[in-house]
């Protein structure tokens, strides 16, 4: 409110029209900045702390929504349990957020397959996500192995890398999942065309380099090239904002010179929903495998050579 104020002082004293920006549609075309080959339509899957949203960007200000988070946020997961797992106690991720320090604990993994997880919302055949079952499986694992192993309040349970790997490892698959779906409705719908497959993933998860990894092999497998922005253009900043005002003051939209009226809305969902449509479809998917998802000195590589009658469990 006091930003929205600001901006409407501003462009009284300086003479200047205002222009309005939503915040996810500002994730999403910060790739066009980043990628000048980024061109409409395209997919984009935006993953946050606040946000987990599948869409179609149309036109600049046009998005179909294909999917989005019942419940959670793969950001607000990852921070939640990463306060609960103890992990600022450890020394090396004590001044690391939680995604990070996630990202970086399962890199030490050294069996990445030893907490199981059930993927969500396997029975339902659309394009939504939940993350907060994820969380109380993590939470559940976590309660029985501090009673067996007596961990004290503020103590670390033994294998919390191991813990960290598998809840990642399967976020990573039901983001996945999801997006399979939505690839599989955009080409059923001839919504893209072939020649433009373009995945654009935004927000601050998409800073973790295994999410990334696990999504670029479902583009490999798909006929998609993904494309995300640098790290400090993924996270919320002020760079995307404008560079949104700059795509609509390009395309002549949203420009107000009477601007008295406009005012921030409670809830503002991003552009318009056929999430019911993506239902109805009914679309069965033959899952991309994530047998080889590997990171540079990670024992990923190490654990996905070497268990061969395990790596069932990664699809």
């Amino acid at each position: 409110m006091i930003g929205m104020r600001y901006g409407k002082y501003l462009c009284k004293k300086y003479n200047k029209p205002f222009i309005p920006i939503h915040h996810m549609e500002a994730h999403t075309l910060t790739a066009r900045m980043h990628d000048s080959t980024v061109t409409f339509p395209f997919l984009v899957l935006l993953i946050s702390g606040g946000h987990c949203l599948l869409a179609v960007a149309e036109k600049v200000d046009r998005f179909l929504l294909l999917g989005e988070s019942l419940d959670d946020a793969p950001g607000e997961a990852f921070d939640k349990m990463a306060r609960r797992m103890k992990l600022k106690n450890l020394p090396d991720y004590s001044t690391l957020s939680g995604g990070q320090a996630f990202e970086l604990a399962a890199q030490k993994a050294d069996n990445p397959l030893q907490y199981s997880f059930t993927t969500p919302l396997l029975q339902y055949k659309n394009c939504n996500f939940s993350f907060a079952g994820l969380k109380n499986q993590l939470q559940r694992q976590l309660i029985r192995e501090e009673r067996e192993k007596d961990i004290l309040a503020d103590g670390v349970i033994p294998g919390i890398h191991n813990l960290c790997a598998g809840f990642q490892l399967a976020i990573t698959r039901h983001l996945c999942h999801r997006l399979q779906r939505g690839m599989d409705y955009v080409e059923r719908k001839n919504m893209i065309q072939s020649d433009n497959r373009i995945l654009v993933v935004s927000g601050g998860v998409a800073c973790n380099n295994f999410i990334a990894e696990g999504l670029r092999m479902v583009c490999d497998e798909l006929g998609y090239r993904m494309v995300r922005p640098p790290p400090k253009l993924c996270t919320d900043n002020g760079v995307m904002i404008a560079w949104n005002g700059v795509e609509k003051w390009r395309e002549n939209i949203d420009i107000h010179t009477n601007f008295d009226h406009i005012d921030i809305e409670k809830t503002a969902p991003l552009g318009t929903s056929i999430i019911e449509d993506v239902e109805r479809e009914r679309i069965s998917c033959r899952w991309v495998k994530l047998k080889k998802l590997t990171l540079p000195q990670s024992s990923w590589s190490e654990i996905g050579n070497v268990n061969i009658a395990r790596k069932a469990d990664y699809s």
